[in-house]
């Protein structure tokens, strides 16, 4: 698998195309990814700590550095009202 993330602003996300596609194929990654978030969310809404989101659009795989303000079912909610669907996050560093 290709690791190489290009580094993006978290204001230029909303321009971007997500397939409506899951990145991840194992089940056990699905769930870390989802106890990541449900921590990161609590971090980023108690302490406005910053996480490296990786995730991928319809043409690259891309990393941010920014605060969690909101999660849904389907997406992650970043300052601004900006969002990244869930499905395309590969990982989390907190």
């Amino acid at each position: 698998m290709d690791t190489t993330f290009e580094i993006i602003e978290k204001e230029a996300i909303e321009t971007l195309k997500f397939p409506h596609e899951e990145v991840l194929k194992d089940a056990e990654k699905i769930k870390d990814r989802t106890d990541n978030l449900n921590k990161a969310l609590s971090l980023g809404n108690l302490e406005h700590f910053k996480i490296k989101i990786y995730f991928e659009d319809n043409t690259k795989k891309r990393m941010v550095d920014t605060t969690v303000w909101g999660l849904t079912e389907e997406r992650v909610i970043l300052k601004q009202g900006v969002v990244i669907p869930i499905e395309r996050i590969h990982k989390l560093e907190l």
